[in-house]
């Protein structure tokens, strides 16, 4: 199956999409640095990205969507999050990085059977549900395009009506969307992104979010009744940190059920990064890609770095340099350091062969931007899933 992927980044939703099955067409990226990372390892012959075309770097506006051939299956991309951040400006709709309208340009031109997108939470907050829904209903219906001179409150009233008459047009798409944490995926990190899904109307797909993997009381199980945590980790009952106040209440609960549980913990820093070595003192640290020790990490108010035995805080890019409490690792001693940019690439589950391109700021911020490659995986198994059942019933009613 084909896709197409927007808004490149360093290649975290493309390689989840690439190890779900797909073939890309084409991947888009402005960003310099982003995309010296995708030619880098393909140069340096990474398994993960040498089916992977040239990326082309410009911005999305200028892309010849004419190349693509027809019958495109998966449309997908991350448009630039910061209009919409906690941390950004908040200028939502007002702020000329909004690519939004380029993503539905790229709906209507191209027709994928199928469509996601990544954002970040900011995007569901109070101040922007009117302009959410208006991307909600652009999607859905791509082909009522924005007049000339036309408000886009305007666009919104019109779409609206549109909606409610019931009238389908040739290119409409059924669209869902969640606010999802990759942690309930399997990713070291508790990361919530809004991700938007649509398949074309005419498929009569009915699709659903797949059901989480991972569970906070699974590892809180594993950790404080069963204790396999602390032992898988050889951590030593002295050595262990003490059990957290806050969640007594529920850990009493669960030795009170001591039930199994259907999904697996959720993984943490410790899970993802216990292997490497102590890049601040072991010279085996060389031995791995990017993972050089940075000095200067500091506490501050609201900034006080991620638990090891806790998945990640949220990865974060920065609209200014990149911000410290977020990508620090807190030990138990109160003291902190800045992850390495490795240790950052295995929070987004990115390969160890994978090199990141640029200064430790400029990697960060590539990897503050990315979609984690498993949870971009997970989602894409299950589109890829329902396209390929859709296809084999029609080859049955072909016979």
């Amino acid at each position: 199956m084909r896709a197409v992927e927007l808004f490149t980044g360093a290649g975290g939703l493309a390689m989840g999409i690439s190890q779900a099955g797909f073939n890309h067409d084409a991947l888009i990226e402005w960003n310099k640095d982003a995309c010296d990372t995708i030619r880098e390892n393909r140069q340096r012959g990474s398994a993960e990205v040498m089916s992977w075309p040239d990326v082309m770097q410009m911005d999305v506006r200028a892309f010849d969507l004419s190349q693509i051939p027809a019958g495109l299956e998966l449309l997908a991309g991350g448009p630039p999050c910061q209009p919409f951040s906690l941390g950004g400006r908040h200028l939502g709709y007002n702020d000329k990085r909004d690519m939004f309208p380029e993503a539905v340009r790229c709906v209507r031109q191209l027709k994928p059977k199928a469509f996601m997108f990544e954002n970040v939470k900011g995007l569901l907050r109070e101040s922007f549900a009117q302009y959410f829904e208006y991307i909600y209903l652009q999607l859905t219906y791509p082909c009522v395009i924005r007049k000339k001179d036309e408000l886009w409150v305007d666009h919104l009233a019109r779409l609206e009506r549109h909606h409610i008459k019931g009238e389908n047009d040739e290119l409409t798409y059924q669209v869902v969307f969640r606010l999802l944490n990759a942690a309930d995926y399997g990713v070291p990190q508790k990361r919530e992104r809004v991700i938007i899904v649509g398949f074309r109307r005419d498929l009569e797909k009915e699709w659903s979010f797949p059901l989480p993997t991972h569970s906070h009381e699974a590892l809180l199980f594993d950790q404080w009744v069963t204790g396999d945590y602390w032992e898988r980790h050889r951590v030593s009952k002295r050595a262990r940190p003490a059990m957290p106040v806050r969640l007594q209440g529920r850990i009493d609960r669960l030795k009170d059920g001591a039930l199994p549980f259907a999904v697996a913990p959720w993984l943490t820093v410790r899970d993802a990064i216990t292997d490497l070595p102590d890049p601040q003192s072991d010279k085996l640290a060389g031995n791995f890609l990017n993972h050089r020790y940075v000095a200067g990490a500091r506490i501050y108010p609201g900034h006080t770095g991620s638990p090891l035995d806790e998945p990640a805080k949220t990865l974060k890019a920065g609209d200014h340099g990149v911000p410290g409490g977020e990508n620090m690792l807190a030990y138990a001693s109160d003291g902190v350091r800045y992850f390495t940019v490795r240790e950052a690439a295995r929070l987004q589950t990115f390969p160890d062969d994978y090199l990141f391109h640029g200064s430790w700021t400029e990697a960060m911020r590539q990897l503050g931007n990315a979609v984690p490659v498993k949870l971009g995986k997970v989602i894409a198994e299950s589109i890829k899933q329902q396209l390929a059942s859709r296809k084999l019933l029609a080859r049955g009613a072909a016979r």
